[in-house]
């Protein structure tokens, strides 16, 4: 009796051992198996190109898109906050000394700002009180006004899209993040010096952050597809100038 003890108490372990081994390379062969894009889209599997032209299919068929972030371009740094439709846009944008709201329904676009921003380089005391009286009210920018393109170009969809999602180089897969809770995976071009896109892994493929390259700022975007309402503003808060903006303004 005493000598088999030892010799059982050895058989038991071993079979332990064995019990053990056998479940711990069950294991690591389950996560070596287990597919990466399981419960997602399906876009994670597909080449870096067909990602790109999925999430710009996307993006354009969408109906509406919120936009936030920092663009850098060369006419400077601008802070957007923006709400873009294929019929209009709304929001703010902040440039590196001025705050100012946007809003434009078809070609229709007003802009509004505080005293400062109108008597940005304004002396004389005509032009503060021009001023004062503009301040929190809707300019409607006259479309033969020198700004009217380059203000509206915030207010487009396509026209924002077309450039902030553009990757130079050749475009290559990134790494698998998440975004707001949302699973993506990243295309870049080149090593990333060409830009990076972030796509989301969970139903409609759509671009949901965006890295300019050469430091041309990084944007969120979200809300897609989500309507929101593109109304002209009450017409006691307006000015129409008619041919061009106030002389003084920023």
């Amino acid at each position: 009796m005493t000598s088999s003890a030892p010799a059982a108490r050895a058989h038991r372990r071993t079979a332990l051992a064995v019990v053990l081994c056998a479940g711990l390379t069950a294991a690591l062969t389950a996560c070596a198996g287990e597919d990466p894009d399981k419960g997602t889209n399906g876009v994670g599997k597909l080449s870096a190109a067909e990602i790109d032209s999925k999430a710009r299919a996307a993006a354009a068929a969408s109906d509406a898109v919120r936009l936030t972030g920092k663009l850098v371009s060369k006419g400077g740094t601008y802070t957007l906050n923006m709400q873009l439709s294929a019929d209009g846009g709304t929001g703010s944008v902040t440039s590196s000394r001025r705050t100012f709201a946007l809003l434009r329904i078809g070609d229709e676009l007003f802009l509004k700002a505080d005293a400062g921003f109108w008597n940005h380089d304004g002396d004389e005391e005509s032009d503060r009180a021009a001023a004062d009286k503009l301040q929190g009210k809707y300019v409607k920018v006259p479309e033969d006004d020198p700004t009217y393109k380059q203000l509206r170009g915030f207010t487009e969809k396509k026209t924002l899209l077309d450039g902030v999602l553009t990757l130079h180089g050749k475009v290559n897969k990134g790494d698998r993040d998440s975004i707001g809770g949302v699973r993506t995976v990243q295309i870049m071009g080149g090593k990333g010096e060409g830009g990076t896109l972030d796509v989301s892994l969970k139903g409609t493929p759509y671009p949901l952050r965006v890295a300019r390259g050469g430091g041309g700022g990084t944007l969120t975007l979200a809300d897609w597809g989500e309507t929101f309402p593109l109304e002209p503003p009450p017409e006691d808060d307006t000015v129409d100038y008619g041919g061009q903006l106030p002389r003084s303004s920023g």
